[in-house]
């Protein structure tokens, strides 16, 4: 079944979907949003959390396929309604509900995502904004025609240390960019065998459900729900579609990138089930006002990442018993936070996951995160919190907070302020279905290592024509 059947097909299609935008907009305008949130998960109850604590805010509506984590989430939340099914939550609440917020399996974001804008909800999802690229399309384009408030769920997006280097790479403060390296160890992927036989649905779940438009499939205790589905194909995005969309976002959003034009990975044969365990993708961008003519990017990862280069060589610095006290120091300025960092990225030791921009005049490393980033040139670091202190000021940045539990919250009330027209999402979908499809591109060149893969952006197809099956998939009846 394809999108636009699924659509007709589902408990909304005989709502004839034909709210009146005006009136939709008008809804947002209130003093409170009212939000229903579909996933309650570990990252779907952090971000129900995490809307609900704006004062503008209030929960209606509650959806999961795990009945005990719905409880879990009725009882922080004791006057919302609660659902298993988000068609039906979306069917008999519409008058009720201003945004949606989608925590689900990545296999889920669009369908329940793509059901609430044709509702004219606003909707948060989290990252990646999908599992197929011409989802990401559809999604960007019928929020675009409906001129709904959207936003991407990478929360980092919107904190100190990555906005920092956003500008600090826009201001030319190592030349023009011409390669980025980026990693994480994370291991979102499995190297076995599928498994074998079926185990009994447990009484709390709903698999049915949690399957959603997926291929049927029988449940296997401990292989897919609850948290292991992120390792398989037909669910997840592996660690690319993880901790690659937070760690790509930056470099992503200062250098201005579109979609790559070539895609290469190199990692273990594809078995069609489940993510390599290490993967080594590498991206040919066209060249921005930030970059040379072209732009090469290199992502590393799995157990062991990043593979070593000289790109990711680190100075060596001694620590001083002084520097030893402002790293124990939590109450800092602008400029003994940047000596801080510098400390702890120290011995040449790089941080366990970040990014690396090589530029003409030097490097500039963003650690993930709650790190500031660091300049270095000719193998030393150059001490950069002038031109740090310089751009805070100018931006009303303020000074770097290392606590996410206060940094956290600010992605999702920036858009609850958008619904109250008080504020502009940084990582709508105009901006996440892009960052996503570079993404998901990248997996697919997964299923074809050591191949080189040619994508044509216009006409969004690959001239390798094996590898186009994979930019969609049919959505099963359930």
């Amino acid at each position: 079944m394809n999108k636009r059947e699924f659509l007709k097909k589902s408990s909304l299609g005989t709502l004839g979907l034909m709210l009146v935008p005006a009136l939709a907009e008008a809804a947002l305008k209130g003093k409170t949003i009212r939000t229903a949130h579909i996933g309650l998960g570990v990252m779907g109850k952090e971000d129900l959390k995490a809307i609900a604590s704006h004062k503008s805010v209030e929960v209606v509506a509650l959806c999961d396929v795990d009945s005990n984590l719905l409880a879990q989430a009725k009882a922080l939340y004791p006057n919302a309604k609660t659902y298993s099914d988000y068609r039906t939550m979306l069917s008999e609440m519409e008058k009720q509900i201003d945004a949606v917020v989608v925590s689900t399996p990545d296999h889920t974001h669009a369908p329940a995502s793509m059901l609430a804008m044709e509702l004219d909800k606003a909707v948060y999802c989290q990252k990646p904004l999908t599992h197929y690229v011409s989802e990401s399309r559809a999604m960007n384009k019928l929020a675009a025609d409906k001129k709904l408030v959207t936003q991407m769920g990478i929360q980092v997006h919107s904190f100190y240390d990555y906005k920092l280097a956003t500008l600090l790479i826009q201001s030319g403060i190592i030349g023009k960019v011409h390669t980025v390296r980026a990693w994480s160890p994370k291991n979102w992927g499995y190297d076995g065998n599928a498994p074998e036989g079926q185990d009994p649905v447990p009484a709390n779940l709903d698999w049915n459900l949690w399957l959603g438009t997926s291929k049927d499939r029988p449940y296997k205790e401990g292989v897919y729900h609850p948290g292991n589905w992120r390792k398989l194909v037909d669910y997840g995005c592996g660690t690319l579609g993880d901790m690659g969309v937070h760690i790509f976002d930056t470099p992503y959003n200062a250098l201005q990138l579109d979609v790559p034009r070539t895609i290469t990975t190199q990692c273990r044969p594809s078995n069609g089930f489940s993510f390599p365990e290490n993967n080594t993708v590498t991206y040919d961008f066209p060249g921005t006002k930030y970059t040379t003519d072209s732009l090469k990017w290199v992502w590393y990862d799995g157990p062991g990442a990043p593979e070593d280069h000289q790109d990711l060589v680190l100075p060596l610095v001694e620590t001083t018993p002084e520097q030893t006290a402002v790293k124990q120091d939590s109450a800092q300025s602008v400029e003994d936070k940047t000596s801080l960092d510098v400390v702890e990225a120290e011995n040449g030791t790089l941080p366990e996951q970040g990014a690396m921009f090589i530029g003409e005049k030097g490097r500039l490393l963003l650690p993930h995160f709650m790190q500031l980033p660091q300049k270095i040139v000719d193998g030393e670091y150059v001490d950069i919190s002038k031109e740090i202190k310089k751009i805070s000021r100018k931006h009303n940045l303020g000074a770097p907070i290392r606590n996410y539990n206060s940094e956290g919250p600010k992605h999702y009330h920036q858009f609850i302020d958008a619904c109250l027209g008080k504020d502009e999402c940084t990582a709508p979908f105009s901006y996440s279905a892009r960052l996503t499809e570079t993404i998901l591109l990248g997996t697919i060149a997964g299923r074809f290592p050591g191949e080189t893969l040619n994508w044509d952006a216009e006409n969004a197809r690959f001239k390798e024509d094996k590898a186009n099956k994979y930019l969609s998939g049919e959505y099963r009846d359930f």
